[in-house]
């Protein structure tokens, strides 16, 4: 072989090596970032924590209580139909067990929230039948609206023959109020609700590299964030128990559900807040505020609109001027952010 060849031959084998090394390194460059081994001791990765329900700690590393659901929220006149059931007879009352055998299958009239309670003789208060108590009335209610729209004719039907097979089963006499008035009730009702239900969303973009599933959660994990039930949604809980999460985190359900999850590529992630279901004393916008920016900080991304748009430190003032006269409303309306009647009305 001659030198010419011998020179061609390393000089191929050079070019051939930075190939090489120059697809390794663009293959690691453009590899989802992976989540970093966790010291022994340090709190547990998303995937490890107990699902919540999912208000007050003032910053986001202080200790949030875990969730658990609670009972059905009382009725009230300012949301719900209410109709009176008396008892007849000479007993009038009526056993827990006999309520229950009579109330009906479903908990809804068409897309509404029904219910009935009783009034329960020895705590002298208002409750969904238990067996072993005694009651000497009851009430049936459905709810004038929520996020499906307002209570119309046929839902209030529904409502009518449902609480009067139940008065009929434990022989009782059900008051109704007139249906056009609780209907016309229920569209004056949902007309305040759907200007005034804010739901707003960040997202937060990756600059360059995309992230695997378990990066995406050990740094969410870090701000307090716990898996959700859902593949790909994390929630960060509220402080009290039963109350709904103060932010929600997802990404793609996909990716999570992976046979590999460390080779999904993530190039985004949703950040959401639902205002009329937390509280206003937990700060949910400014803690959003926190979220958004830690992550984006930490993960090499960008924090847009849901269109793309990024999103400024003035117009994320914007936005929390206009959610504090939101609240104000709210509350001027008996209908506080956060409270029983707001999570059930915005629901």
């Amino acid at each position: 072989m001659s030198n010419l060849q011998i020179g061609l031959a390393i000089a191929g084998g050079v070019v051939l090596a930075a190939v090489v090394a120059h697809g390794a390194w663009s293959s690691r460059r453009n590899a989802p970032r992976q989540a970093s081994p966790e010291p022994d001791g340090e709190s547990r990765t998303a995937e490890q924590q107990d699902p919540v329900m999912g208000d007050e700690p003032d910053h986001l590393s202080q200790p949030i209580a875990v969730a658990t659901a609670t009972r059905r929220l009382a009725m009230d006149s300012l949301i719900d139909v209410i109709a009176t059931v008396a008892l007849d007879g000479p007993n009038l009352q009526v056993s827990g067990e006999a309520a229950i055998a009579a109330m009906p299958s479903t908990r809804r009239a068409g897309t509404k929230p029904f219910a009935i309670e009783g009034y329960n003789l020895s705590t002298q208060m208002w409750e969904a039948p238990v067996a072993g108590q005694r009651y000497g009335g009851f009430q049936a209610g459905v709810q004038l609206a929520n996020r499906s729209g307002a209570l119309n004719e046929i839902e209030y039907s529904e409502f009518v023959v449902k609480t009067q097979a139940f008065a009929d089963a434990i022989n009782a006499t059900p008051e109704f109020p007139e249906m056009l008035e609780e209907v016309a009730r229920a569209r004056e009702l949902d007309q305040f609700a759907s200007a005034h239900d804010a739901q707003l969303g960040f997202t937060i973009r990756a600059r360059n590299a995309s992230w695997s599933p378990g990066y995406v959660q050990q740094n969410a994990a870090r701000l307090g964030f716990v898996a959700g039930v859902i593949p790909g949604r994390m929630v960060l809980p509220s402080s009290q128990e039963g109350m709904a999460p103060v932010l929600v985190l997802g990404f793609d359900t996909q990716a999570a559900l992976a046979e590999d999850p460390a080779q999904s590529a993530i190039r985004d992630v949703s950040l959401h807040l639902d205002v009329a279901q937390v509280d206003r004393g937990e700060n949910p916008f400014v803690r959003m505020r926190e979220v958004a920016t830690a992550l984006a900080e930490t993960m090499d991304g960008v924090v847009t609109d849901d269109h793309g748009q990024l999103l400024t430190a003035q117009a994320m003032d914007v936005i929390g001027a206009e959610l504090q006269s939101l609240y104000d409303t709210l509350e001027q309306r008996d209908l506080a952010a956060g409270s029983m009647l707001a999570r059930r009305l915005f629901a």
